[in-house]
């Protein structure tokens, strides 16, 4: 499958906003956004793209692109979200995001079980989770109500989960999943609200974008 090597940094600056790809470096003043505040490339620090004049399309185009890189799945994986949120029940942007947030990978993260996305797609991926039980290395997987994620008891004993515990604290897990810090172990409650979505996203643009 593809798979971005670059620099994660250059697509915040791409977009004109901090998407928070580095975890707690993105809060620091080492963030290569707060350093330069300008569009990657040649030309990007003469670049006045945030004050000319911009067109719909450029607008739904970028939407969906920080959408994607947010979640950092693919462009064919985020067009094959897009056609079953358009077959689900329900508004489809909103039914796009909560797929999207459903995400294993995601859902490490938002429980405070890695600093950010990307790491939490690394450690799924290499094993250190189960779902209902059974290991998983899916990051793509779904979560459902009712679903029980955990670490698994091979990994209890490395360095980093020994520590969890105590840093998993640090920020409050969303409504929808019900953490349990001291035994590395959450469950999913309910699907996820638009409100309980904490990126800056406008699902709109990405429907308009589609529906063209």
């Amino acid at each position: 499958m593809a798979k971005y090597t670059g620099s994660v940094c250059k697509l915040c600056r791409r977009e004109g906003e901090k998407l928070f790809l580095k975890g707690q470096r993105c809060y620091t003043p080492k963030c290569a956004f707060e350093r330069r505040e300008y569009p990657p490339g040649d030309h990007g620090r003469q670049a006045q793209w945030r004050r000319r004049r911009v067109s719909e399309y450029w607008r739904q185009l970028r939407e969906k692109q920080k959408t994607r890189r947010v979640y950092n799945v693919t462009e064919r994986q985020f067009r094959r979200y897009y056609a079953e949120a358009l077959q689900t029940r329900g508004m489809t942007g909103v039914n796009l995001l909560g797929m999207l947030e459903r995400r294993l990978d995601n859902v490490v993260y938002r429980l405070n079980f890695a600093e950010s996305r990307a790491q939490g797609r690394l450690l799924v991926t290499h094993g250190h989770f189960s779902v209902n039980g059974r290991r998983t290395d899916i990051p793509s997987m779904l979560i459902k109500p009712g679903d029980v994620i955990e670490v698994r008891a091979g990994s209890r004993n490395r360095t980093y989960f020994k520590e969890l515990p105590q840093s998993a604290e640090s920020r409050a897990a969303p409504k929808w999943l019900e953490r349990d810090s001291g035994n590395l172990s959450a469950r999913v409650i309910q699907h996820p609200d638009r409100a309980d979505i904490d990126a800056n996203l406008n699902e709109q643009l990405i429907v308009e974008f589609y529906s063209r």
